[in-house]
């Protein structure tokens, strides 16, 4: 049901990686003057991201897909249409950030991350892959590159669970993840979740898989709802107070797919439309705000370089860097990106009905 916690989950997690984004951005960074969770956060908000996408995606297109109704190519259609408009044009829009700048003498703080030869990976969402390059720009994009190959891997991942009981489904994607970390520490010397993004697909593979794993057991096991609720509160207060001490990843793997299952349990009897709406631009929230932070912070730099601006004022100029991520994300949403989606929607379901009536034309037959 949209509307619901699921939904709200979503638009807080996109807020909260904007922070993570932003929080470096001030007089001094948030991680250093406050906590350092606002900097290790971003592989908490990272997982969460992952997993909820295989849960969405299960619950939404899992039966589709399992009966037959809807193809493998189409379904892989539909979600490379979703994201790669809007990366393009985030993508175009910061090459012509950097080129104007440039031809008005601004040079970016740190070029490193701009590097032209980065920009082909990038753009292609090719990254995640070990193709060579897609490091800087919109560098968050990684994670988009590496859920096109669990978009991929989707319907024959599907086939395998659907095979399963909800508990072995569930044991089978919380061992795949333990699997992979193992692996990761033993060959690499390090967790699965610090995987480098030009290998970002096996990072985000097995929480994925997680994912469609947790929805398939929520599919399949009734969970009462006040045993959601209170499960999903304590998940929630139990992350809070380790990653006050530390990351204790597993502990906060956990936690969080705690609190997706317990959100996807509790009914929702008055969905609201402010939620849904909220949930609905948080894709927006997320592939526009590095692009926001990178033009707003390039003014904010020069002009508190060249004017000497106190900190007072510099942290009022933060504060308003990320009350334009959120404002941006809104506009580009509502005028450009939903209007799009709109079109797309019409175009592909032309598209089925089309195919759908050519493959009920009747058969002529020569002999007859």
């Amino acid at each position: 049901m949209r509307g619901g916690w699921l939904d709200a989950l979503r638009f807080i997690v996109a807020g909260l990686i904007i922070l993570h984004h932003f929080q470096g951005a001030g007089p001094v960074p948030l991680a250093e003057g406050l906590h350092p969770v606002f900097e290790r956060g971003g592989f908490l908000l990272t997982n969460f991201f992952l997993i909820d996408s295989g849960y969405v995606l299960m619950r939404v297109y899992g039966g589709s897909l399992a009966k037959g109704s809807m193809s493998p190519g189409d379904f892989l259609l539909k979600r490379l249409l979703r994201v790669w408009p809007a990366h393009l044009m985030m993508g175009a829009a910061l090459v012509g950030l950097v080129v104007v700048s440039g031809l008005l003498g601004v040079a970016p703080r740190a070029p490193e991350w701009f590097r032209w030869a980065q920009l082909p990976a990038q753009m292609t969402l090719t990254q995640a892959f070990g193709v060579p390059g897609g490091y800087g720009w919109n560098a968050p994009s990684w994670s988009i590159s590496a859920l096109i190959g669990c978009y991929l891997a989707f319907p024959w991942i599907l086939r395998g669970l659907a095979r399963l009981g909800p508990w072995t489904a569930l044991a089978l994607g919380v061992g795949l993840y333990l699997l992979a970390n193992q692996l990761t520490w033993a060959l690499l010397g390090y967790p699965v979740y610090q995987m480098p993004m030009g290998f970002g697909f096996f990072r985000a593979l097995p929480l994925f898989v997680l994912g469609m794993a947790l929805a398939w057991f929520a599919q399949k096991v009734w969970i009462a709802p006040r045993l959601a609720g209170w499960a999903g509160i304590g998940a929630a207060l139990l992350l809070a107070f380790v990653q006050f001490f530390d990351k204790h990843a597993l502990v906060s793997l956990a936690c969080i797919s705690t609190i997706i299952l317990a959100a996807g349990a509790i009914p929702t009897p008055r969905p609201s439309k402010w939620i849904e709406m909220a949930a609905q631009v948080s894709f927006s929230m997320f592939i526009t705000n590095e692009v926001v932070r990178i033009a707003w912070f390039g003014v904010v730099n020069v002009a508190v370089a060249r004017m000497g601006l106190p900190v007072a004022v510099q942290w009022g100029l933060w504060a308003a860097g990320v009350a334009a991520a959120f404002g941006f994300a809104f506009l580009f949403h509502f005028t450009i990106d939903q209007p799009l989606q709109d079109r797309i929607r019409a175009w592909l379901k032309s598209r089925r009905t089309k195919r759908q009536a050519r493959a009920l034309q009747p058969v002529v037959s020569l002999e007859g």
